[in-house]
C-alpha cells in the first residue's frame, strides 16, 4: 500500500495532522480524506492526546480538490463530472464520504485546531472550516472560488462562523481572503505574521493540553450541540446535493469541457477574470409577468 497522505505524529500530548502531498499542494486526491479521517480517528483513540493540530506541508495548507485529475483528465472515468445521464445518486454518495471525512476533525471528542499558511483553497477551505479553531498566517488566503462555478461548499461552514450576509458575501464572489481579512471577518480565530505562525498555533495547543480529556469533550460537544440543532446535517445534505448539481449544469459541464481543452490553469484564469461566466452556454427562460 502507497504511503499515507496524511502525516501523524504525537508529542508531549499533541498531535499534529500534516496534509502531505506537498508537490500537489497537498490537494485533495480519491485517498486523502480517508486518510485524514483515520488520523483523526488514531487521536481519538490515543488516550495520551488532549488536542490535535492540522497543518499542511510544503508551501501552503491545501489547494483544494486536484483539479489535475477532476478537471483536466479525460479518462471516462467518474473524475468531477459522470457521463450523462447524470446518477446524482451516485454523486452524492461518493461526495457524502468525503464531507463526513472532513467533518471527523468536527465531531473528533478532542478539540481540532488548523494552522493555515499559503491558501487554503476551495476543498481545503472546507477541511479548515471543520476544525474548531483556526489561525493563520497574515499573507495566507483561504476562500471557495468553485463557488463561482462547478462546486458548493459541502461542508457549508462558512454560513455558521459568518453569518447570513458576510457568507453569501463569500459564495456569491468565490473570493479569496487574506489572514488579517478573514480574522475581521470573524471567519478564524487569528491571523499573525507567518515568522510568528508555528508559535501562537502551539502557544493556544500548550495551554489547551493540560485540560482533562473529559472536560475538553464536554464542553466540545455543548457547543458543537448549538449549531447541530441550527441544522447543521440537514444543510450539508442540501449543499453535497447541490454540489453534484454545479459540477453538471450547463456551465459546470462547460468548466470541464473547458479545463479539458486549454487546462486547469488557464479555465481558473477564464473562471476568475470577472467576464461572464460561460456565456452563451444556458438558455435562460423568460420572466412570467403578473399583474
Amino acid at each position: 500500500m502507497s504511503e499515507s497522505t496524511v502525516k501523524y505524529e504525537v508529542k508531549d500530548r499533541i498531535a499534529t495532522l500534516t496534509l502531505n502531498r506537498p508537490e500537489r499542494l497537498n490537494a485533495i486526491n480519491d485517498r486523502l480524506p480517508s486518510d485524514l479521517r483515520k488520523a483523526v480517528e488514531k487521536a481519538e483513540h490515543d488516550p495520551e492526546v488532549h488536542v490535535i493540530i492540522l497543518q499542511g506541508a510544503g508551501k501552503g495548507f491545501c489547494g483544494g480538490y486536484d483539479l489535475v485529475q477532476y478537471a483536466q483528465e479525460n479518462s471516462g472515468e467518474i473524475h468531477g463530472s459522470q457521463e450523462m445521464p447524470w446518477d446524482p445518486t451516485e454523486d452524492y454518495a461518493m461526495m457524502s464520504r468525503n464531507t463526513e471525512d472532513f467533518m471527523s476533525l468536527w465531531r473528533a471528542r478532542k478539540p481540532t485546531i488548523c494552522k493555515i499558511h499559503g491558501a487554503a483553497a476551495a476543498g481545503g477551505s472546507d477541511i479548515a472550516l471543520c476544525c474548531d479553531m483556526i489561525i493563520m498566517a497574515d499573507d495566507a488566503r483561504i476562500g471557495y472560488p468553485p463557488a463561482r462555478v462547478w462546486g458548493v461548499p459541502t461542508t457549508m461552514m462558512w454560513v455558521y462562523r459568518l453569518g447570513v450576509e458576510k457568507a453569501k458575501r463569500m459564495l456569491f464572489t468565490g473570493d479569496l481572503v487574506s489572514g488579517k481579512e478573514a480574522e475581521e471577518m470573524g471567519l478564524i480565530l487569528k491571523s499573525v505574521p507567518q515568522e510568528q505562525l508555528d508559535d501562537e498555533v502551539m502557544k493556544l495547543a500548550n495551554r489547551i493540553k493540560g485540560v482533562p480529556r473529559n472536560q475538553l469533550m464536554m464542553c466540545k460537544m455543548t457547543v458543537n450541540q448549538a449549531y447541530e440543532s441550527m441544522g447543521l446535517k440537514q444543510t450539508q445534505m442540501f449543499a453535497t446535493f447541490f454540489d453534484g448539481v454545479a459540477r453538471h449544469s450547463p456551465e459546470g459541464l462547460w468548466f470541464r469541457e473547458r479545463a479539458q481543452e486549454v487546462g486547469f490553469k488557464q479555465v481558473v484564469a477564464e473562471r476568475d477574470g470577472g467576464g461572464n461566466i460561460a456565456e452563451g452556454v444556458s438558455k435562460h427562460m423568460p420572466l412570467e409577468e403578473f399583474d
